[in-house]
């Protein structure tokens, strides 16, 4: 079976052709960095207009490097939520129509589900059940995987997510958008205990996430400095913070995997790809003899490969779509 998948739940424009949930055929990913960047962040409304302007172009592209006409193309699949609302009926809508002309099943995948699955498109898979971390800019959350269509969330953020906390560090600190990638790099020059940024523990046992008290203590430190006219070290600013923040996510998704007595982790999403949150998370699964397993750094951005893989299960058990079907904003997985 050939797989049409369109993401975009956010600010990326994506596209991807898969056979079955075996071969990805292509992958196409369109940013929206120059659109954002000097906001400093996403702004919704030109999200959505942008999604306008790239989804035949992006789609057509998929279709060409994957060498698929659409007349082959025998199922599609696109982000039906969560998401930014706007930036979700483009995809969403586009998807429907070319569904409806082709005459062809559309299914709607949970962006969150795509997240969780996202590891099978590579070479190592997992064996069922695992504790999935998805880690990313509008999502902090742990999930027990039990097999590809069930999932419990054990734990969310309860404020900011990660990696809305790294883009918020970042425009504090004039470093630009995206965040997490520059924090990630000045990080690596800086000292990750120079600066005693708090740990968001909350409740005895709780597995929940908050980063907006880290986020203030950032805040505080960078206008400590300013005050008394000192020079702000923002190498270490940045490799403290980020260490504050890899340390909950690592210890948090540890304690669920002992907790539910399984043995598998796994990571996903955007941050996923931060290479000090990835061997942190390797060094204490070694300690604790747990498995690891992370998708290729170019699955855990936002991709309509994992909508298609996703999609695919989704199809086999009969969940299709109708016309009238909408998008949603929050995810059920919550």
């Amino acid at each position: 079976m050939l797989i049409l998948a369109i993401e975009s739940s956010c600010d990326d424009t994506a596209a991807a052709v898969l056979q079955d949930d075996r071969t990805v055929l292509s992958n196409v990913i369109s940013s929206q960095y120059d659109v954002h960047g000097p906001f400093g962040g996403i702004v919704p409304e030109l999200a959505s207009r942008r999604h306008i302007e790239s989804i035949w172009p992006v789609v057509a592209e998929a279709l060409d490097r994957a060498k698929i006409g659409l007349d082959r193309i025998d199922l599609i699949a696109a982000t039906q939520g969560p998401g930014l609302v706007g930036s979700l009926l483009v995809g969403f809508t586009f998807a429907k129509g070319l569904a409806m002309v082709r005459n062809i099943p559309c299914v709607g995948v949970d962006h969150m589900t795509g997240h969780l699955l996202s590891v099978f498109l590579g070479s190592r898979h997992p064996a069922f059940p695992y504790i999935a971390l998805i880690v990313s800019g509008g999502n902090t959350s742990i999930h027990k995987v039990t097999d590809r269509r069930t999932f419990e969330c054990l734990g969310r953020t309860r404020d900011d997510a990660a990696g809305e906390a790294f883009d918020k560090v970042a425009k504090l600190l004039d470093l630009g958008y995206p965040g997490g990638p520059v924090i990630s790099r000045l990080a690596d020059r800086g000292n990750p205990r120079a600066i005693a940024f708090p740990r968001a523990w909350l409740d005895h046992n709780s597995l929940d996430f908050s980063f907006s008290g880290l986020k203030t203590s950032v805040v505080n430190h960078v206008n400590t400095c300013r005050q008394k006219s000192e020079p702000l070290n923002i190498a270490d600013i940045c490799a403290s913070f980020q260490e504050a923040v890899v340390e909950v996510l690592v210890a948090k998704t540890i304690r669920a995997a002992l907790e539910q007595d399984i043995n598998t982790i796994v990571i996903g999403g955007g941050v996923s790809s931060n290479q000090r949150l990835r061997e942190a998370m390797q060094k204490r699964c070694s300690a604790g003899q747990l498995n690891f397993f992370s998708p290729e750094p170019i699955f855990c951005t936002d991709n309509a490969a994992m909508i298609g893989l996703a999609g695919y299960h989704h199809y086999l058990h009969g969940s299709t779509i109708v016309p009238d079907t909408d998008v949603y904003s929050r995810s059920p997985r919550h």
